[in-house]
């Protein structure tokens, strides 16, 4: 029986898919046990699917078996509610092979894999053969994670390694280059998904045509992307440029240098526990703390009291 998502895949992967942020504590280790309140957030807020292992999720960071109880863990909490896909962030085509097979029993939406991320870069042939050997290894179809700099495929290249490996379903295109997402939803077939990974674009993306998005903002404010994801499927333009540019505020808010800390500081802001990035990554400053909280005082968002309106609270009453 062939897989639905290899002949079917807007049906499973559109919408808002954020990648899920990973609970460390302070000595680097994965709070398990916390998995589960970041699977619900996401799933609560309307999302159709999570990301787990991307890199809002500091899957780069993860050892073997690391990935492999993350995975279990997240998949249980997730427990059908939507699709599941498995992010690869490796460096050999044997080792991507070799992490799905740890995910044996798991039933995966799809893999989200990224080129080879270290100095070297295979030419187009390897290339293509990198995603063919894990497809048909694995069975499970393949999203392209179109994020590395220094090997980053054109759109001419993703378009011709969807037609040579029928495994591969679609990509998350993460340049900042609109054009490229034009040119990917221009040259897709109708088997194909086109999810931007952009979120200072999220808006002109939908209103292009793409099928949905996996962006660290969808992570970190799921609801109001949901929103925004509506109001463009709904035709209500001025509405979505409204969030857009309310949206846009808070991503230029957020440092690049530690983005999944600023995301896990807004998830808290949101009612989940304060978790930390893994070493060496900074986790997020009081500095940043107030710039994050102003840009979220313009959403749509039930948040609890910052430590700035506590303290500040606790000022008043001492005077």
């Amino acid at each position: 029986m062939s897989n639905p998502v290899l002949t079917h895949p807007r049906a499973f992967l559109h919408g808002i898919i954020p990648p899920l942020t990973i609970p460390f504590d302070q000595k680097g280790e994965v709070i398990y046990s916390a998995l589960g309140e970041v699977v619900d957030q996401a799933i609560d807020n309307g999302v159709t699917g999570i990301v787990v292992g991307g890199s809002t999720g500091e899957g780069h960071t993860l050892d073997r078996d690391e990935f492999a109880k993350i995975m279990e863990h997240s998949h249980q909490a997730l427990a059908g509610r939507g699709a599941f896909v498995a992010g690869l962030i490796v460096n050999s085509t044997r080792e991507a092979i070799e992490r799905v097979k740890l995910l044996k029993g798991l039933n995966m939406t799809a893999l989200q894999v990224t080129p080879v991320h270290y100095l070297f870069k295979p030419d187009a042939e390897r290339t293509i053969e990198h995603f063919r050997a894990i497809y048909e290894e694995t069975g499970i179809p393949i999203l392209i994670y179109n994020v590395i700099p220094w090997n980053y495929l054109s759109a001419d290249m993703m378009l011709r390694i969807m037609r040579e490996v029928p495994g591969v379903v679609g990509m998350k295109q993460s340049s900042g280059d609109l054009k490229s997402v034009s040119d990917l939803l221009g040259g897709a077939s109708a088997n194909n998904v086109v999810l931007t990974g952009i979120d200072a674009l999220l808006y002109p993306s939908f209103a292009l045509g793409a099928h949905g998005a996996i962006t660290a903002l969808t992570a970190a404010v799921p609801g109001v992307c949901v929103q925004l994801w509506k109001h463009v499927q709904n035709g209500d333009h001025p509405a979505a440029l409204d969030l857009h540019q309310r949206l846009n505020t808070l991503w230029n808010a957020l440092s690049h240098d530690n983005l999944p800390a600023c995301v896990k500081y807004i998830h808290h802001r949101q009612g989940l526990g304060l978790h930390l990035p893994r070493a060496p990554m900074q986790p997020v400053s009081d500095q940043q703390k107030a710039v994050i909280d102003i840009a979220l005082s313009g959403l749509p968002l039930t948040l609890r009291p910052s430590l700035s309106t506590v303290l500040h609270a606790l000022e008043r009453q001492s005077a």
